[in-house]
């Protein structure tokens, strides 16, 4: 898998997660505690995606 193809999927993983999180934020009956494991996950794969646009710059 190329990085950029690899930058594509996490960019999908990230989308997808920001809308299950904005899902939850908006349900009734929010469940706190996997909110805050999708935005955690949400969060590593951001860092994820920043690390390696980065090492592709340099």
């Amino acid at each position: 898998m190329s990085l950029n193809s690899h930058l594509q999927e996490l960019r999908k993983k990230h989308e997808m997660l920001s809308k299950q999180v904005e899902e939850e934020a908006r349900s009734p009956g929010c469940d706190s505690v996997a909110l805050t494991d999708m935005k955690k996950r949400k969060l590593a794969i951001k860092q994820q995606i920043v690390r390696l646009t980065e090492a592709s710059v340099n």
